[in-house]
This record gives structure tokens, C-alpha cells and sequence, in this order.
């Protein structure tokens, strides 16, 4: 049986994870906790969820698990925020305790922290939990070596008016993938805003543009545009849950890996090919 506590209990992410533990046969749910300030403090799991009591309180942060949850939880599921996340992380290396996080907007000074607290513990850091998105990797760049340098790379993405990062972190490794095929460097090479009289296209940039409307659960464009025709390759999500069983198949995964920092690719099988 997985044992799992949930960071962000009170979020859209937080929610989904916890009812798909519920109604997961092999999983149980043994904390949930969220910010200190959060309204759910206090109240059960279930209720917060939308689905009914499961008789786990949401707790105000993580300390108060420290000595009860986190004992006997397998591992964590955190979609929350970059800072707060990091925290989490420090105190999970500190236990030995599994992560499975998709939190996205890490600056690069705490990827590299992240990537030396997980010399302590197994965790899975990926933008994107969606099996399909993965597989979206994977095709991208296969197009990007067939096709060359013949083709423009332009990316598009959309999300809900609430997110906070942009562009997504989904987006910025669909650019990374499509650059590394081309030798190419996206934070050189990279075109994140456009406006005015900007001159003609050049050859080496990928575009990474960024809409924020209504209620966008999320979606993925990349364009590959030649002379005479243009390739598109399509993610939409209409569902949360499938980022959240992402993420439950992630933590199923990792718990009885060695300490180190993971993907979906390596969940997936997919590290090789990608």
C-alpha cells in the first residue's frame, strides 16, 4: 500500500491528487497540509477535495506532520510553489522520504539545489505529469531532426487566468528538447515576447509565446513551419486528472528507487528515446 502525503491540499492540483488516491486501491492518503494562512486549515481532506470525509485534516504547513504523517508516508506529492517547495524538498532529503513534484517556475539556483538534496532522497521533477505530454516530447523531437533547420520552431501554450509562471514550464521543455536536436541553445536562442517592429525572423530562434484566458486546464502548440507547408503537434488537457494520476503512477514509481533526481522520461521508460 503507497502511503502518501499531499502538499496543496486546498489547490486545483491538491484536490485532483487527493481524490485520485481515494479512489486508488493501492493508495492511501496519510497527510495533507497547506499554507499556514490557507482557509482549509483545519478542515478534512475529503471535504476540501469535493469528495467526502476521509478522516485526514488538513494541516498548516508541513512541520506539524514531521513527527506523525511523515513516519510512515512512503512519499510526497507537491504541485505547489517554487519556494515552498524547495522547503519541502530540504525536509524530505533530511527524512529519506520520496518526492513527486511538479511544481513549476524554479529559478536555476534552486534546480541546483534540488539536484543536491535528492543525494539523499529519490524524486521525481517534472513541468508536465500528463503521459501524453511525454509522449509529446518524444515526437517533438523526432519532427525537429527530420526536419532540420528548413523549419521554423515556434511554441504556444495556454493556461487558466490564475497561473502564476510564464511561460509554462511544459512549454520552456518543449522548447529545450526542440533546441538540443538543432544544437541549438534555448536560453540563446529562446523569443519570449514579441511586439512592435521587430524585424525579420531569424533563422535560429524558437519562439515560446504565452496565453492566460478563463479556465484553461492547459494546452501545447509546437509549429514547425517550412516553405509551402507547416507541421503542428497538439496537447490539450481537459482534465486535471490526468496530472494528478501522472503524478500517482510517479509516485508508485519512485519509492523504491536509489536517491537521485528523475523525470517522467525515466518513469515512463521513455529516457532513451527522448
Amino acid at each position: 500500500m503507497l502511503k502518501v502525503i499531499v502538499a496543496g491540499a486546498g489547490g486545483r492540483m491538491g484536490g485532483r491528487i487527493i481524490a485520485n488516491i481515494a479512489s486508488e486501491e493501492n493508495a492511501e492518503l496519510v497527510g495533507a497540509f497547506e499554507r499556514t494562512d490557507s482557509p482549509v486549515v483545519g478542515k478534512d481532506a475529503g471535504i476540501v477535495a469535493g469528495i467526502g470525509e476521509l478522516g485526514i485534516e488538513v494541516s498548516a504547513g508541513i512541520e506539524p506532520l514531521l513527527d506523525t504523517a511523515l513516519d510512515k508516508a512512503d512519499v510526497i506529492i507537491d504541485f505547489t510553489f517554487h519556494e515552498a517547495t524547495i522547503v519541502h524538498a530540504r525536509l524530505a532529503s533530511k527524512a529519506g522520504k520520496a518526492m513527486v513534484i511538479g511544481t513549476t517556475g524554479f529559478s536555476g539556483e534552486e534546480l541546483d539545489e534540488l539536484e543536491g538534496l535528492s543525494r539523499n532522497f529519490a524524486c521525481v521533477l517534472a513541468p508536465n505529469m500528463s503521459v501524453g505530454v511525454n509522449l509529446l516530447y518524444k515526437l517533438v523531437k523526432t519532427a525537429t531532426e527530420v526536419l532540420g533547420s528548413d523549419y521554423d520552431v515556434e511554441i504556444v501554450e495556454a493556461h487558466h487566468r490564475m497561473k502564476k509562471d510564464a511561460p509554462s514550464g511544459t512549454a520552456l521543455q518543449l522548447g529545450k528538447v526542440a533546441a538540443s536536436a538543432l544544437g541549438r541553445d534555448l536560453d540563446k536562442v529562446g523569443v519570449f515576447e514579441r511586439h512592435g517592429l521587430i524585424g525579420e525572423r531569424s533563422r535560429q530562434e524558437i519562439g515560446i509565446q504565452t496565453v492566460r484566458a478563463g479556465d484553461i486546464v492547459g494546452e501545447h502548440m509546437v509549429l514547425f513551419g517550412g516553405i509551402g507547408e507547416r507541421i503542428e503537434l497538439v496537447h490539450k488537457a481537459s482534465s486535471r486528472d490526468t496530472f494528478a494520476r501522472g503524478a500517482i503512477r510517479a509516485a508508485f514509481w519512485v519509492v523504491d528507487k536509489r536517491p537521485g533526481l528523475y523525470d517522467m522520461q525515466d518513469v515512463l521508460g521513455l529516457k532513451s528515446t527522448i
